[in-house]
């Protein structure tokens, strides 16, 4: 396979997945760095991906760690390993994080279905839960919105590794600020 193909295979895998539950690179391991420095990662599920201008779009709770992390220090790594495809991405980028109000979340919350949508009424992430008696009944005015928050990761690397039963092939992509192709070229696997 040649470079271009492998980087267009690779970008057309990840379109798939944004649009398809089942695909392998649906649900992604972001990476983030804390207040200490310390390396955290966590699943986050694929919900948009634009191949030309190289970046990916994800939803979270603004009260989660990762996007107070996000706001500190926008640098993330993205991984993914898709086992049918025999396929790893390592998408190395800058995360720009859209809170309610934005016109970016307001419309991304517009195409939440119901029951996504619930996941945003709850207590804040990583805290621990109430006890039943204790846990306020939300209102049919709260609907989570205010909660809700979208990252876009602008990539300006992609590390690519395909795993063969022969020869395993390695390429590294290089992007600038509007997405389209800088530098690459094969790496030793």
């Amino acid at each position: 396979m040649d470079l271009k193909t492998f980087e267009i295979a690779c970008w057309a895998a990840l379109t798939e997945a944004a649009a398809d539950p089942q695909a392998g690179f649906r649900y992604l391991t972001l990476a983030t760095v804390d207040a200490a420095q310390r390396p955290q990662a966590r699943t986050v599920v694929l919900r948009e991906c634009h191949d030309v201008r190289r970046t990916l779009t994800f939803y979270t709770d603004v009260r989660s760690p990762k996007w107070q992390e996000m706001a500190a220090n926008p640098q993330v790594t993205v991984l993914g390993y898709c086992h049918e495809r025999r396929l790893q991405l390592r998408l190395v980028g800058q995360a720009e994080c859209y809170a309610a109000g934005s016109a970016v979340a307001r419309n991304a919350w517009r195409t939440l279905p119901q029951h996504t949508r619930q996941t945003y009424i709850a207590g804040p992430p990583g805290e621990a839960l109430a006890p039943a008696h204790e846990t306020p009944v939300a209102t049919a005015a709260e609907t989570g919105e205010s909660r809700f928050g979208v990252m876009i990761v602008q990539v300006n690397m992609l590390d690519a590794y395909q795993l063969q039963r022969n020869e395993n092939q390695r390429a590294l992509f290089h992007y600038p600020a509007h997405g389209e192709r800088q530098e690459s070229g094969w790496i030793n696997p």
